[in-house]
């Protein structure tokens, strides 16, 4: 072999290591996902294209009003668990009241602009434990979410990552 082909197929060899090393960082840290469903519009619709930042709590705690993304336990068609995406309305440790269309957390309603109408249905009377959040869609008539016990309170650990920004579709490209 010639010393020009053996430059060329390191110079290959090179390239493809540090592609494979920047994708592996990148992955961990940013994870894209497609939103399946109506639960959290009007924020987000279906097929909006997402990226989730995976690190946001492995040191921090989810905030009021972050949009999350999860593993919840409940079976797609493939029989692979569903990832949800949902909102945090509770924290460990916070009262959250859903009583007569309005939601309460520790005994303030909450104003939310962001819900398709202005009546979250449902009976809550719950204290979020330590290790826990609760969450719920943005579209409260149609959004199986922590009022739901097939949901229930998510353990911090099920949480993927916290939604950053919305890539797709173009005309409506923002930070969340």
């Amino acid at each position: 072999m010639s010393d020009n082909v053996k430059k060329e197929i390191f110079e290959w060899l090179k390239t493809i290591a540090i592609a494979g090393a920047m994708a592996l960082l990148i992955t961990s840290f940013v994870r894209p996902t497609l939103v399946r469903g109506v639960s959290m519009f009007p924020t987000l619709e279906e097929n909006d294209y997402l990226l989730i930042y995976r690190q946001a709590y492995r040191s921090d705690l989810p905030e009021h009003g972050d949009i999350i993304v999860f593993k919840s336990h409940l079976l797609q068609t493939n029989g692979k668990e569903k990832d949800l995406v949902k909102r945090v309305i509770g924290v460990p440790g916070d009262h959250v009241v859903v009583m007569d269309g309005k939601v309460f957390v520790n005994d303030e309603e909450l104003s939310e602009a962001y819900i398709n109408g202005n009546y979250t249905d449902g009976n809550v009377d719950e204290i979020v434990p330590d290790g826990y959040i609760f969450a719920m869609g943005d579209n409260r008539p149609n959004s199986l979410d922590s009022r739901e016990e097939s949901v229930g309170m998510i353990p911090l650990d099920d949480i993927i990552g916290k939604v950053f920004i919305r890539l797709y579709p173009f005309n409506k490209i923002t930070t969340l």
